[in-house]
């Protein structure tokens, strides 16, 4: 399967107001623009969370509570966590969330970086991102985007 035909697995999936217009800009500069997976691979990752976050309690939040206080929710290895504890009943999801947390890596706060770049949940720093691992990604986006729940 190339990535182009999971873009298309991604856009017929995706939620046709939200998510399908920036899909369908995503897969045309990646058409024209091979090298621009730096530049899409943010976004990416954006969406491989909410896809996820769709399949647990986390998903429709609000981003606050009355007190106007920000609503914690779970975010990289921590989501992927979550969704695996409440799709048990689902093995096959279940597999592709296990596969999934390889674009993921916990890192701890450190003093050398300032705090830049650090966080507590899962990422890839952006050095290591190539035109492989973005492919990669879209394609275990493809995978995992039948069973979001838009």
């Amino acid at each position: 399967m190339s990535v182009f035909d999971d873009f298309d697995m991604i856009l017929n999936c995706a939620h046709m107001w939200n998510w399908a217009p920036d899909w369908y800009l995503v897969k045309s500069i990646y058409e024209k623009f091979p090298e621009s997976y730096s530049l899409l691979t943010p976004f990416a990752y954006s969406y491989l969370e909410e896809i996820i976050r769709t399949t647990t309690p986390d998903y429709r939040l609000p981003l606050f509570d009355r007190d106007r206080q920000p609503v914690k929710v779970n975010v990289g290895m921590g989501l992927i966590a979550l969704a695996i504890k409440e799709n048990q009943n689902n093995p096959d999801y279940v597999a592709l969330l296990e596969q999934t947390k390889r674009h993921f890596k916990y890192t701890q706060l450190s003093s050398d970086e300032n705090g830049r770049n650090s966080v507590m949940h899962g990422r890839i720093h952006p050095r290591f991102w190539t035109k492989e691992s973005f492919e990669q990604l879209i394609h275990d986006i493809a995978e995992l985007s039948k069973y979001s729940r838009f």
